[in-house]
């Protein structure tokens, strides 16, 4: 554990350093030899220089991944990103019984320098604006470093978010709470979005009425706001397809475009992913919506990729017809990122 915590003191500053892309002309032989000593196979794809330290973006035994050299040619550290199905299922199970409401970001399996390896699980709570947190796991998902929320204070905050009428409730009782279903999925809670006034103006009225002419508007714009800072217009294109543009209301400008899909058109790797989880069960693909950014938007200087947002139902046993709600997040690739703790607004599915 000493090991680990030594490691989080040291690396992960250098690592946040800016780096400059480089010519493999430019290394120190000393770094190029200690690059072949370390790995007997592999291919350099980009080199990269930060004050006092090379790094490597190579493919060593098929997998990609990062070596950070000194410029000496000392060996630090690599660093290796990992899929969530890979990684112990303790540390998994951690993630979901401790932090609903928030998604994963990354995951990296780290070997350093003295032998030792861990996982380094980046988190950051549903929504825009929060900043990531870090999980470190040793090799059999034990936690051993956090610089996330303590989780009885998330679980307490989901908790009470998603039931308001309870009131506060005992410490001891959120810890036995186990957010995740199975280690996967949210507990079912009542759907209940937060109702606002409609925040809108003239700026992005008219923004919305220049791509979206009423010449290839059917039905709508129904406006809504989604969360605070942000409205949306619900509309039926031409087509007969159901639509979606967010904005941004402080900067009035337009953040990304929803389209709802039919079934025929669904994303292969999502349903797949969906027929593992939901196995020996009952459910039902509610929507479907694929988001795509405006090509002027940006987080952190960088345009955001696309993501599908996807809202599955099942019968609760005994009461009848009622339905619980599952809603989770897909990167462009349709590999899984997070699960969503309540409605996005007041016209999503209830």
């Amino acid at each position: 554990m000493k090991k680990i915590v030594l490691l989080l003191l040291v690396v992960l500053p250098l690592a946040s350093m800016a780096q400059t892309k480089i010519k493999e002309t430019q290394v120190p032989k000393s770094v190029l030899i200690a690059l072949d000593k370390k790995y007997d196979s592999y291919k350099v794809k980009t080199w990269y220089r930060s004050p006092g330290q090379y790094v490597a973006e190579f493919v060593y035994d098929g997998q990609n991944g990062r070596v950070y050299f000194t410029h000496n040619g000392d060996w630090q550290y690599s660093s290796f990103p990992v899929k969530e199905g890979d990684c112990p299922t303790a540390m998994n199970s951690y993630f979901y019984d401790n932090y609903p409401g928030y998604r994963i970001k990354s995951i990296d399996y780290i070997e350093q320098m003295d032998g030792d390896a861990y996982y380094r699980m980046m988190i950051v709570k549903t929504g825009v604006g929060y900043e990531p947190n870090e999980l470190i796991f040793d090799t059999r998902g034990r936690l051993q470093k956090s610089n996330a929320p303590n989780p009885d204070a998330v679980k307490r905050e989901y908790y009470t978010l998603n039931n308001p009428d309870e009131g506060d409730v005992s410490d001891d009782h959120l810890r036995n709470l186990k957010s995740n279903k199975g280690g996967k999925r949210p507990a079912p809670v009542e759907d209940v979005p937060e109702v606002m006034d409609i925040d809108t103006n003239a700026e992005i009225t008219a923004h919305f009425n220049k791509i979206n002419p009423p010449s290839k508007v059917v039905e709508g714009p129904e406006w809504v706001n989604r969360v605070p800072g942000q409205v949306v217009a619900y509309f039926i294109n031409r087509q007969g397809v159901e639509m979606e543009d967010v904005y941004d209301v402080e900067q009035s400008k337009h953040i990304m475009q929803g389209k709802v899909l039919d079934k025929d058109h669904y994303t292969a790797a999502i349903v797949k992913y969906l027929a593992e989880k939901f196995k020996g069960e009952q459910y039902k693909i509610e929507r479907m919506i694929v988001y795509t950014y405006d090509t002027k938007w940006r987080v952190d200087g960088k345009k955001p990729k696309p993501y599908t947002y996807v809202v599955v139902s099942q019968k609760v046993r005994g009461l009848g017809n009622k339905l619980k709600f599952t809603r989770m997040e897909f990167d462009a690739g349709g590999n899984f990122t997070g699960l969503l703790a309540q409605p996005i607004d007041k016209n999503d599915i209830q």
